[in-house]
């Protein structure tokens, strides 16, 4: 199969054989001194679990794995294969997970149905000129009012396909329930919810189509790679060094050129700087933690124990769903480094509470690794009451809201921005 694969994107895709022919998922045992060393060698990680380092790796990955004594065992037939093809009938392109093309359709719907409470804005074109959708919801959707604003971002990286559905079906959950829940219709009141669902369209297209392990956008480097990975282009300490990301580009950690190079990055970018928002969370899929600043060096910022106390309650929500524990650390403190990402670039430049969710990469229903369709509501449906809560902090913490002076938010936001 992956032969195959390698073959039909040689002949379909923009991209060298290099990145499909010779492919293998292979796990290795997770220490210390094994993750010292796997840091050196710019793999391309793929997920963590029960003490296993899932890594998508060449023949000279193995070689070089080898060279340094580090055993691993060859897990591809335990996933999906690259492209995915067993769908349900219900589904369309890509079965019940979105394309490009669906997702556009869906974020339309959700505009015409509830002109009031949601407005579809483009934020700026892909490389390969796809919109880049922002759903905004508010209860005067096509105002911009004094009041709390949060933003929740998905799918920096194409083959995380889950992380574009949960803040999709955040949206979708609060327009349809607004005027049947009165705990959404407060949230929705009071607070302008912002969901970019997919910054890296061109990414995920091929993703679906030709590659299902892709990870970046689709860059062409100009020297026979492909592809800047969007959560090493921000600009807060892009490039501090080479082992949260890459000058190589034909690694996946690749962090670009420069700064903000990639069109995808500029329209996030820019958003912030139109919107005041209070919080982030940029949802990914690698393991299943909840990671806040910083990413770029193992040391704590001066918010560590409020960063700490919001992922933490955001946590223990996620586990009174299902059960299911997702850990919360400092992101450098944790597996690996990462420098020019979302959330030390919206915590280190704009001082607000700044999250990245790391949905389970595997299975909970079926077994399989990388998430099958019956995943998608049951992951959605844990993560909503710590999204909620987080639209609440917000709220609660906002300086216009006078009358809740004393609240846990309040404090923790005055906490928050004391120099």
């Amino acid at each position: 199969m992956l032969i195959i694969l390698g073959l039909i994107g040689m002949v379909m895709g923009p991209l060298g054989a290099q990145y499909f022919t010779d492919r293998e998922i292979i796990c290795v045992g997770k220490n210390q001194e094994v993750v010292k060393e796997l840091l050196e060698l710019n793999l391309d990680l793929l997920m963590e679990k029960d003490g296993k380092i899932f890594i998508v790796a060449s023949p000279q990955d193995m070689i070089a794995l080898r060279a340094k004594n580090i055993a691993y065992d060859i897990k591809s037939s335990a996933f999906y294969p690259e492209k995915q093809g067993d769908f349900s009938i219900q589904g369309g392109v890509n079965g019940a997970f979105h394309s490009y093309t669906e997702l556009e359709r869906d974020l339309m719907a959700l505009a015409d149905s509830y002109p009031d409470l949601a407005q579809v804005i483009d934020l700026g074109d892909s490389l390969e000129q796809r919109n880049i959708y922002a759903l905004k919801i508010s209860d005067n959707a096509g105002m911009q009012e004094n009041e709390a604003s949060v933003v929740f971002l998905g799918c920096h990286h194409a083959r995380e396909w889950i992380s574009v559905e949960v803040p999709y079906l955040l949206g979708k959950y609060l327009v349809e329930n607004y005027a049947t829940n009165t705990e959404v219709k407060r949230l929705v009141d009071n607070c302008e919810i912002w969901i970019v669902p997919l910054v890296n369209p061109d990414g995920l297209e091929y993703s679906i189509h030709f590659y299902r392990y892709w990870r970046k956008n689709m860059r062409n480097n100009g020297n026979g790679t492909y592809g800047v990975d969007l959560n090493r282009n921000y600009g807060y300490k892009w490039g501090w060094d080479n082992l949260g990301s890459s000058p190589d580009s034909a690694s996946e950690v690749y962090r670009g050129p420069g700064p903000f190079t990639e069109p995808e990055i500029q329209a996030v970018r820019d958003l912030f700087g139109q919107e005041n928002f209070q919080a982030v969370v940029s949802y990914h899929s690698f393991s299943q933690v909840i990671l806040y600043p910083w990413g770029y060096t193992q040391n704590e910022s001066d918010k560590e124990d409020i960063l700490f106390e919001i992922g933490d309650k955001m946590s223990q929500l996620i586990e009174s769903v299902n059960g299911r524990i997702y850990g919360v650390e400092r992101a450098g403190a944790g597996f690996y480094l990462t420098n020019g990402d979302t959330t030390d670039w919206s915590f280190g430049v704009y001082g607000i509470p700044s999250y990245t969710i790391e949905l389970p990469p595997d299975s909970g229903i079926t077994g399989e690794f990388f998430n099958s369709e019956a995943d998608i509501q049951p992951l959605f449906n844990e993560n909503l009451a710590a999204a909620l809560y987080l639209i609440d902090w917000c709220v609660q913490a906002y300086p216009s809201q006078v009358h809740k002076s004393d609240s846990l938010a309040r404090q923790q936001q005055k906490l928050f921005h004391k120099k």
